[in-house]
């Protein structure tokens, strides 16, 4: 038999959580393959670059599709388990999940569709199933694995102790060119704590001009009065840069006022962060590289 698809995987793996019990990726591997009495040759099948299993990709797959939809949650690293949303929709017993089916949940659009601003409903349209060229269909891959992956690294840093937080926001400051060493920005980052804020970093190597941090690891979103505290906490500083950063969002009122004010003061959110985080390979490292090439007609130019 060959190997199925990651939609044809969705609604088998559903099932195989229908238990509420959490379940590791592992297991529903295994699951899986003996459920479509995959060969060991089938189980073993590398995908191009050869660097993993075919088989087990298109399950990972199939169990993001369904995390996007919320149907599964995940309890920690490398396990899930199915929610009540997911026992609705199997309690409606359907034939088959796909990503066209997925379309009935806005959270899925989100993911799925994050470009979908003008469309009147979330359903997922025809022209939407349809492939596009091979351009567009590599495009939008692409787009879907780093949004996955911008999530998924915000979930771990909401998991990893605050001290953690710090010291990637210095990581990515300096990485990103300011703060002169690692060394010199933790030291003002752990030192600082004064008046709202949580550090000093150098705006280039040769210290000409200093920027202040403040880092927030929070659930809620970031109101205004949290913004004037920190425009307060710069000009008793008789400072002129700042940047607010968090791992949720900013209320509009807050983006408003920053818009006002005198003092430069960036704000950068959790989507933001993760954004910035994968652009300089912050807390995450390149798997595979494709080379889109295409003639040289200047070779082939004959004068």
């Amino acid at each position: 038999m060959s190997i199925p698809d990651y939609q044809t995987l969705m609604l088998p793996l559903l099932e195989f959580v229908e238990d509420k019990q959490e379940h590791s990726c592992k297991e529903a591997i295994f699951h899986l393959a003996d459920k479509f009495n995959l060969t060991k040759e089938d189980r073993e099948e590398l995908i191009p670059s050869g660097k993993s299993y075919k088989f087990n990709g298109r399950v990972s797959w199939a169990s993001t599709y369904l995390k996007k939809a919320k149907l599964l949650s995940s309890t920690r690293r490398g396990y899930f388990q199915i929610t009540s949303r997911g026992i609705e929709l199997l309690a409606q017993k359907p034939s088959l999940i796909d990503v066209k089916c997925l379309g009935q949940y806005a959270e899925f659009i989100a993911f799925h569709q994050p470009n979908r601003k003008n469309k009147k409903n979330n359903e997922l349209s025809q022209d939407d199933l349809k492939y596009g060229t091979p351009k567009e269909v590599l495009e939008n891959a692409h787009q879907q694995l780093q949004k996955a992956l911008a999530e998924e690294i915000l979930e771990k840093i909401k998991q990893c102790p605050p001290d953690f937080f710090e010291s990637l926001v210095v990581d990515l400051i300096v990485t990103m060119g300011y703060g002169g060493s690692s060394k010199e920005a933790g030291q003002a980052l752990r030192k600082s704590r004064d008046e709202g804020i949580d550090g000093i970093i150098k705006e280039d190597r040769l210290g000409l001009d200093i920027i202040y941090l403040q880092a927030k690891r929070w659930e809620n979103v970031v109101g205004r009065p949290e913004i004037q505290k920190f425009a307060g906490a710069l000009h008793g500083q008789r400072a002129r840069k700042g940047i607010f950063i968090t791992t949720s969002d900013f209320t509009k009122d807050a983006v408003e006022y920053v818009s006002r004010i005198e003092t430069k003061i960036i704000l950068l959110n959790g989507k933001r962060l993760t954004e910035l985080m994968i652009e300089h390979n912050v807390g995450v490292s390149p798997v595979e590289k494709y080379e889109v090439k295409k003639i040289d007609s200047d070779y082939f130019d004959e004068s």
